[in-house]
């Protein structure tokens, strides 16, 4: 996303009138409405052509379902940041979307405003998910993380020693707190919890904090 100019959104919908409202309500609110799609198929082509900063996508679509479109168009383009909207709150749907690559995923029923601050912070990376979904997702990845499970190559190194507190900061971090939340309750200052998070990236070696939440929920790391 550029420092410049309104975040570029693209909304996928296969109802018309949900579609076109919620263009609307983005239009309304400064944000600029680069793409709708109505299908799947429709949806990757569109993306791929208009390359939006965030993709705001139903998971019910023709052609092609909505965890499909996330992960080709993540795929393409892995700086995309994909927030689900969705009527279904089932722990299956959750947990698919994200390992599609969602950045967050906020049922049908959220306010407007709901609508509008979520799509802002999916911009700049916050994950965001309707509150309780976090919890369901997180408790899914720890039941995964304790099966015993071939390891992608057995010379896997063991995950980089974080610290208490960078561990703490990164279980709020998957648990969908921004950074202003997160320096809240733990009584420190933004800035610092930015370097917690800068730190933790290093060690990590990942890119962003979409990739460090993906990194903290599949290893259940909040459980700690």
């Amino acid at each position: 996303m550029s420092e410049q100019g309104p975040i570029r959104v693209m909304v996928v919908d296969d109802h018309p009138m949900w579609r076109d409202a919620v263009a609307r309500d983005l239009d309304a609110s400064g944000f600029e409405v680069v793409a709708t799609a109505g299908d799947g198929d429709q949806a990757v082509r569109r993306a791929k052509a208009v390359g939006p900063d965030v993709l705001v996508l139903d998971l019910n679509l023709p052609l092609k379902p909505g965890v499909q479109v996330c992960k080709e168009l993540v795929g393409h383009n892995p700086a995309l940041r994909v927030l689900v909207l969705s009527a279904s709150g089932e722990h299956a749907d959750v947990l698919e979307a994200v390992k599609s690559g969602a950045t967050g995923y906020l049922l049908k029923s959220a306010s407007t405003e709901e609508l509008l601050d979520a799509v802002r912070r999916t911009a700049v990376g916050d994950p965001v998910f309707t509150p309780g979904l976090a919890g369901l997702v997180l408790g899914e990845y720890r039941r995964l993380a304790s099966d015993p499970a071939p390891a992608a190559g057995s010379d896997e190194p063991k995950a980089p020693q974080l610290t208490d507190r960078e561990t703490e900061v990164l279980r709020l971090v998957a648990k969908g707190l921004s950074y202003k939340q997160i320096a809240e309750r733990l009584v420190i200052s933004h800035r610092t919890v930015q370097n917690h998070v800068q730190n933790t990236l290093g060690k990590l070696q990942l890119h962003n904090r979409v990739e460090l939440v993906r990194y903290a929920i599949e290893r259940g790391l909040d459980d700690e």
